[in-house]
């Protein structure tokens, strides 16, 4: 808890959903954070809900205007940054893919290099995703010395941020720079509201009384609460932080357990136990190619950083439908939010 006391954390994302809950996090361990983003998509955010503007410093920009990033450090002079600014979303891929490259590659080149100009010693996180990965379609999970693809715009352009990160470390870290990367499977949790995306789709249509249409209900994929990769990307910044930080640049995984990785219909059958609802199938042939199956291997993480996934597949269901029951019933989500947070760091 004391090490991120006073500690300035520049927090690219931080409108988004993860990076709403990973600013709550570092608010309540007494960093100094600010924030660079679009601002968020939607009526609602958890952004909004945290009244994280009143509570930090917050500049909506975009990570693809180089000039504006490059004020942003400069001005703010980070000791630590976390960068989950991204376009996240397979399918939008497809439809901007120009877009999705300039803002998950041109947009970290134009954050590390700010960072570089700093001539200061400067801890970089760049969190990028599980489907880095060349996808075999196997059965085992994959580890992090696998090799790097994507079949799809999004998932390639992230393979590329990780070559990217990794060149700079090798390019740069004599000048005080230091970078690890961060591959985390599929979070779920309350405050998510994100279009085109399962967990929120399948809570707008329970709210509305709809089936849920489920495009893609054999995929299997390591679901996780989104808490699990964030303690892990936080621990992940204490190693990489301190006086043997040079042994931790590289990649590392946040994944379940192996019995936890489990089809899209499993989430959606197990949702609808707590809150109950059907699914009807809305698989498509001509639809966009997304892969079949994906696994995490955890081992690195849990061996060399001491992190191990604390909330089980079923918990985290529990978690998060008893967020989305609780705000709508009108229940503040802020407190909702921290009461979590207590609770899994009380099962850590």
């Amino acid at each position: 808890m004391t090490f991120w006391k006073d500690k300035r954390v520049l927090m690219t994302g931080h409108t988004g959903f993860k990076g709403a809950w990973l600013c709550e996090l570092l608010l309540a361990r007494g960093a100094i954070v600010s924030g660079v983003a679009l601002p968020p998509e939607g009526q609602v955010s958890l952004f909004g809900q945290l009244a994280l503007s009143d509570r930090m410093a917050s500049a909506f920009l975009d990570i693809r205007d180089a000039t504006a990033i490059a004020r942003s450090v400069e001005a703010f002079e980070p000791n630590i940054v976390l960068h989950l600014a991204a376009q996240s979303l397979v399918r939008r891929s497809y439809q901007d893919p120009v877009a999705n490259w300039a803002t998950n590659v041109m947009g970290t080149v134009h954050l590390l290099d700010a960072t570089r100009r700093l001539n200061a010693p400067v801890t970089i996180i760049v969190v990028t995703t599980d489907k880095v990965y060349e996808n075999f379609e196997w059965a085992y999970a994959y580890r992090e010395n696998d090799p790097l693809g994507g079949y799809d715009p999004y998932s390639a352009s992230k393979a590329a941020t990780e070559l990217v990160s990794t060149s700079w470390r090798r390019s740069f870290g004599c000048d005080g720079l230091k970078i690890a990367t961060a591959r985390a499977g599929n979070v779920i949790g309350g405050g998510d509201w994100a279009q085109d995306r399962l967990l929120p789709d399948i809570i707008r249509a329970l709210k509305d009384g709809k089936p849920v249409e489920i495009r893609n209900p054999a995929a299997i994929r390591p679901w996780q609460h989104v808490l699990d990769p964030l303690f892990g990307y936080l621990q992940l910044a204490e190693k990489v932080y301190g006086a043997a930080g040079e042994a931790y640049q590289s990649s590392y995984n946040f994944g379940p357990e192996p019995i936890d990785v489990v089809s899209v219909r499993d989430l959606a059958e197990t949702i609808f136990q707590h809150w109950p609802g059907e699914w009807i199938d809305a698989s498509d042939p001509k639809t966009e190619y997304e892969s079949g199956r994906l696994a995490l291997s955890i081992d690195k993480a849990r061996n060399e950083l001491g992190w191990t996934p604390v909330w089980r597949f079923t918990e985290a269901i529990i978690r998060t439908v008893e967020w989305y029951h609780l705000v709508d019933g009108g229940n503040d989500a802020a407190g909702i939010t921290r009461e979590q947070i207590a609770a899994f760091e009380a099962a850590r």
